[in-house]
């Protein structure tokens, strides 16, 4: 590939990104990303390039926060959960459209379903929550459950809080007293 083929396959990537931010898990068409068609040829394989991305993106974002393997290693579990859930949530946010496109795929592409299946059992080696001894099912299972738990506190974060009536506050407040 010349540099010109990677420029142009870069550029292709970002517009895709930003064609998306109107219907981020929707199935992308090609014909309305120009070069798109020529280039990749098929939905499948602009979200191949595009998981890549994402794995260079986070890749990114877990170095920068666990900086030293040794470090890390020093660390409790929960610290490195915490290290590894806080750099997910800083690549999701930071590029959110690019995750909800991957998101959207993975159960129209068996191949985009494997390549997150990978990254899932990476997060859950690297959050120290498996040995990378352990059966590959194992190691996914775990995967999938920390992204749901990552998700889940992101979602209920995201939440409005609810308001409370002040009565009803008092009335909690007196309650252990009685």
């Amino acid at each position: 590939m010349s540099w010109t083929d990677f420029y142009r396959r870069r550029e292709i990537l970002e517009a895709a990104v930003r064609h998306a931010k109107r219907a981020p898990g929707e199935p992308l068409v090609l014909a309305e990303i120009p070069g798109a068609a020529d280039v990749f040829g098929t939905e499948e394989q602009l979200l191949l390039a595009l998981q890549y991305k994402w794995t260079q993106v986070l890749g990114g974002y877990l170095r920068a926060e666990l900086a030293d393997p040794e470090d890390a290693a020093a660390e409790g579990v929960g610290e490195q959960v915490d290290t590894v859930s806080r750099a997910w949530r800083r690549a999701q946010a930071e590029h959110e459209t690019l995750r909800a496109m991957l998101d959207g795929g993975l159960t129209r592409y068996p191949a985009l379903l494997n390549l997150h299946e990978g990254e899932l059992r990476m997060l859950a080696l690297t959050a120290g929550l498996a040995e990378p001894g352990e059966p590959v099912e194992e190691l996914t299972r775990v995967g999938y459950a920390f992204d749901s738990l990552v998700r889940a506190r992101d979602q209920r974060a995201a939440a409005p809080a609810r308001r409370r009536s002040p009565m009803g506050h008092l009335l909690r407040l007196l309650a252990p007293s009685a």
